[in-house]
């Protein structure tokens, strides 16, 4: 039997992006929550994922929603992701967002944004697999916030003989 903390931190191991998940909640309310779990899926149809725990406050809103959007943060977007990982006041406040596909919260300032259809929903163990359809995206060059080992980094890019290392700084 596998321990859930020793599967926890083995899965820290593996670097990934941050980012901040949005949709419109059955009374019209802004909902956002910081999720690491996106994924890529398919490039036609163009598909990508992520999961939401059962047990968190928003799901009833993701469950019922038809759009999302998932923001990709920069690396100097730290402040937003502690902002959307805690659960309860109300995290669009004092902020200057648009509305994209479905009336859908965007968030200023992110590195990349998917505006999405729900295509599917899976159950996965104890989340739920949203798997969304690219409808929009927008980009913008900057280094990215990773989240490695229970901690914020982000990458430093030096200049390697190949060209193609970088440096991972973590944040303390």
């Amino acid at each position: 039997m596998i321990d859930a903390r020793e599967l926890r931190n083995a899965l820290g191991h593996f670097a990934t992006g941050v980012t901040v998940v949005t949709t419109v909640g059955p009374g019209g309310e802004h909902i956002g929550v910081t999720v690491n779990s996106f994924a890529a899926l398919s490039l036609d149809p163009p598909l990508v994922l992520w999961s939401l725990a059962k047990k968190s406050w928003s799901l009833p809103a993701f469950q019922a929603t038809r759009h999302f959007c998932i923001h990709v943060l920069a690396h100097d977007q730290q402040a937003l992701s502690d902002r959307f990982a805690k659960a309860g006041e109300d995290k669009f406040a004092g902020m200057d967002i648009g509305a994209g596909l479905g009336g859908v919260p965007l968030l200023p300032g992110c590195m990349a944004v998917f505006q999405c259809s729900v295509e599917y929903r899976y159950e996965g163990g104890d989340h739920i697999i949203l798997i969304g359809r690219v409808e929009h995206l927008t980009t913008r060059s900057t280094a990215p916030l990773l989240f490695y080992r229970g901690r914020y980094a982000v990458p430093e890019y030096e200049q390697a003989a190949d060209h193609k290392r970088v440096k991972l700084t973590l944040d303390t």
